[in-house]
């Protein structure tokens, strides 16, 4: 009898040593960043299928007068700046992630036509996972985001879900689909990445 408990005591850890616990990633920090890291993608934008809008968008880390920024082909933002922003109680992203975790994103704008409006949903993270894009393996948080976009000068408010997945090592959304109403998608994926590693 002392044997049987014993074993499955031994079993029982066993088992518990081999889950896969999902990891926490806390937010990067500047020494993560990496002058001449450059990040390609292609984004597609449709209605009921029928390609509206595409195009290839780069982002690369660069040097900007003594201090590391990021060039997104229009505006040089300094990572300082980026990783500094005012803290929210409804923040775009949560740290640390981990799979499981839910919180609520609003974000107020302005759009290049001056027209204002609000941001505002419901935010998972659905798992952990691997993503292969740009002919590499990249392990990603899925996270979604469902709820709505609402312009306040043209007073409509419609559906929108988002789902990103954000790569730890790239410290970048690899993959971003956005569904709306009226057969609204839009996707944006990771081509090309390069490191001067």
């Amino acid at each position: 009898m002392k044997k049987f408990v014993i074993f499955k005591l031994i079993l029982v850890l066993l088992l518990l040593s081999n889950c896969k616990r999902s990891p926490t990633t806390d937010q990067p920090t500047l020494n993560d960043y990496i002058v001449g890291e450059e990040l390609t993608f292609k984004w597609v934008s449709s209605v009921d299928g029928e390609t509206r809008g595409e195009g290839i968008d780069v982002r690369e880390i660069v040097d900007f007068k003594g201090e590391i920024a990021l060039w997104n082909g229009f505006d040089t933002l300094k990572i300082s700046d980026i990783l500094n922003e005012r803290k929210s109680n409804t923040p775009y992203r949560d740290w640390p992630l981990e799979v499981g975790k839910k919180w609520k994103y609003e974000s107020e704008w302005t759009n290049e036509s001056g027209e204002k409006g609000i941001t505002s949903q419901d935010v998972e993270i659905l798992s952990f996972e691997e993503l292969d894009v740009a002919g590499e393996k990249f392990m990603a948080y899925k996270i979604k985001y469902d709820g709505y976009i609402q312009n306040y000068q043209a007073g409509g408010k419609g559906k929108v879900t988002d789902i990103v997945w954000y790569s730890p090592k790239l410290k970048f959304n690899i993959r971003h689909t956005q569904e709306g109403g009226g057969g609204f998608r839009y996707t944006n994926e990771l081509i090309n990445y390069t490191s001067p590693k």
